[in-house]
């Protein structure tokens, strides 16, 4: 049975997400001389969604991880930083577990759903880190980090299309732009998952997993098909 919560988050859902986003870092994390550099992250988390990227400054996250400013610029150099490495961890703890999910796929349609199961399934145990994700990806494409997150997108996509390209029905969606396929697979998700976190909805996105995933292979499909209509019109053999 897939839980599901109230719109109004009771405390001890509060605490369960606390505990999932401090277990995301420690395994990004898991030495113990990261302990304190885990813990300057895991309160900057929670003074950034309570406060906002704007609001929350070095002192704020100073004072509730009970450390020091120069602990905080030795490990981050700034509030940026701090940002910056919260979406890094965000994205990377996201890789490996689509990672997981795409290595057991054993056809194309396996591989689509494994990208919507991977990432609606993260969501709901991750969702701290992905409302970050979203109030912070723009301020991060604006900072001195833009460069990596640009590198982590590019590195992302080039694994997912080489999963895809192993598969030889892929040929049916040639004519179709990967930027435009990968819009197609995770759009209804993507969707999805922002009405939940900002709690418009009630049910957690991994619930709707199969369906989502269903709807993308249908898209894309039904996509296909069009295409090669275009195609046989433009050869003249539906003149």
């Amino acid at each position: 049975m897939v839980k599901s919560y109230t719109i109004v988050p009771t405390v001890g859902y509060l605490k369960f997400t606390m505990l999932m986003a401090q277990q995301l870092l420690e395994r990004l994390y898991p030495q113990r001389r990261s302990l304190l550099k885990r813990k300057i992250l895991s309160d900057a988390l929670s003074c950034f969604l309570e406060f906002g990227l704007d609001t929350t400054s070095i002192e704020m996250i100073r004072d509730k991880s009970e450390s020091s400013v120069g602990a905080i610029y030795h490990h981050f150099k700034n509030k940026e930083g701090i940002i910056a490495a919260l979406v890094f961890a965000a994205l990377d703890d996201q890789a490996c577990l689509r990672e997981q999910y795409l290595d057991e796929a054993k056809s194309l349609q396996d591989v689509i759903s494994a990208l919507i199961y991977s990432y609606v399934d993260w969501v709901s145990e991750q969702p701290q880190f992905a409302t970050f994700l979203l109030l912070a990806h723009f301020s991060v494409m604006q900072s001195e980090y833009k460069q990596v997150l640009s590198e982590k997108n590019k590195t992302r996509n080039q694994k997912i299309i080489a999963h895809v390209s192993r598969y030889s029905d892929v040929e049916s969606f040639k004519n179709i732009p990967i930027e435009l396929i990968i819009s197609l697979v995770i759009g209804a998700s993507e969707s999805y998952c922002r009405a939940w976190l900002s709690k418009k909805v009630v049910a957690e996105p991994k619930a709707y997993r199969e369906m989502l995933a269903q709807a993308a292979w249908n898209s894309l499909q039904g996509l296909s098909n069009q295409y090669k209509t275009i195609d046989k019109r433009h050869s003249g053999e539906m003149l």
